[in-house]
């Protein structure tokens, strides 16, 4: 796809990109950059000319003094332009870990609970495909692998929301354009001239690689021809477990002959998928992690990974939920345990949900009957009134009260084709 910097065809391709059946209402994240600006410019007008209503928002990571005026200049350009904007501020980090990816995660998060609190299914990203080519640069120095390599996708759901790149291969020069010819101002990051951060870097190497024919656009395809294949092998990965997995009691029980006749590229995903699936984790393990349990699968080896118990046994592979992942987990009857299980019944007053554990399985008189594993159901939840077991209702012990996997299997299989 050609980067086009007119800007009729800016507004064709941004909005184009909606239709045929555009939401009613749309939101936009915007930071104040001009990416951003440009694609609420862009809507903006649209929805005077009969497209859809327009919702701004804003999320401001308290990381900067300048950040809360910034948003609050969004919301005055905004008023401007007659959409709404809110502005939503972050205050949970603990200050451990990767605070860059600590905040894309929490913005997500953010966005996702303000779209559903207003009936908002579609969120309008400002990705450009300069930051397509810079991505792609990054992950080549990790020596990333093709699903690394392969384009960001033109949409992904997050917590129900559906979050929308309109702008992915428009260059970030085309967008600014869209600005200068309408006289609104925006904001530069003083972190894009921060030589420490490793986007900032890649945008540097961009140059250059010019010189070489190796520009925004060209790697821009190249990730986009990455993605296809992504696409195709991810296709096949969700063809081969339909019909060698089944999902019992919150596992995944593979069909281990079958399993074994895979490529092992298919195989790979499909391990991959099913530890997500299982832990509920956004992303799967490494790549070297991965390998071993794969080494530890044919050799015919049980082994713990990402929260999850993989055992080998008889005809078949077992992903499930590994007790030491769960054993510290406490909530409250009406709220959903380890994100997924939720559990309803009689006279909840007093009680907490937590994993029933080994002992907990040894008060179960009919646990066997279950057909399940011991450390399947060690794993899985219960109900207990302080130190004493309740009810444990995939154990057999239902006194009553039963256990929802809110992660259903449906949404395992689908999640091969959501890339």
């Amino acid at each position: 796809m050609r980067v086009t910097q007119d800007s009729r065809l800016v507004y064709e391709q941004i909005t184009g990109f909606f239709l045929p059946a555009p939401p009613k209402v749309l939101g936009v994240a915007v930071s104040g950059g001009g990416d951003s600006m440009a694609v609420l410019a862009i809507l903006a007008q649209w929805a005077k000319e009969g497209g859809p209503s327009v919702h701004a928002v804003t999320v401001d990571h308290g990381l900067r003094s300048e950040a809360a005026d910034e948003a609050r200049e969004v919301g005055r350009i905004c008023a401007d332009l007659d959409v709404p904007h809110d502005i939503l501020t972050w205050q949970d980090w603990d200050g451990a870990g990767n605070l860059q990816d600590a905040a894309r995660r929490a913005r997500y998060d953010l966005m996702a609970e303000w779209a559903a609190a207003r009936g908002i299914t579609q969120v309008a990203l400002a990705h450009t495909a300069n930051d397509q080519a810079e991505t792609f640069i990054m992950r080549l120095a990790r020596e990333s692998g093709l699903d690394g390599l392969s384009a960001m996708s033109p949409r992904k759901r997050h917590a129900g929301t559906v979050f929308c790149r309109p702008a992915l291969t428009l260059s970030r020069e085309a967008l600014r354009d869209i600005l200068r010819n309408r006289g609104i101002a925006w904001v530069e990051d003083p972190s894009n001239e921060n030589r420490d951060f490793e986007r900032i870097k890649a945008r540097d190497s961009l140059k250059l690689l010019e010189p070489l024919g190796l520009t925004v656009g060209g790697l821009t395809r190249i990730a986009g021809h990455l993605a296809e294949a992504r696409r195709t092998l991810n296709w096949y990965a969700f063809v081969a477990a339909r019909g060698i997995i089944r999902a019992e009691a919150g596992d995944l029980v593979i069909a281990l002959r079958e399993f074994r006749i895979l490529q092992e590229e298919i195989q790979r995903r499909i391990l991959l998928e099913a530890l997500k699936w299982v832990s509920g984790a956004e992303y799967g393990p490494r790549g070297k992690a991965l390998e071993l349990l794969m080494e530890s699968l044919r050799g015919g080896n049980d082994m713990t990974l990402h929260g999850c118990l993989a055992t080998v046994g008889g005809d078949q592979i077992r992903i499930a939920r590994e007790y030491n992942a769960v054993a510290k987990i406490r909530s409250e009857t009406s709220e959903v345990w380890d994100g997924r299980w939720q559990l309803d019944g009689p006279w909840p007053e007093g009680l907490h949900v937590a994993a029933l554990g080994p002992d907990g399985v040894a008060q179960c008189p009919n646990w066997r009957d279950t057909g399940l594993p011991l450390r399947t159901l060690a794993a899985s939840p219960a109900l207990w009134r302080g130190p004493d077991l309740v009810a444990a209702p995939l154990a057999g012990l239902r006194n009553g009260w039963r256990a929802t996997n809110l992660r259903g299997e449906e949404d395992f299989f689908a999640a091969f084709l959501s890339h």
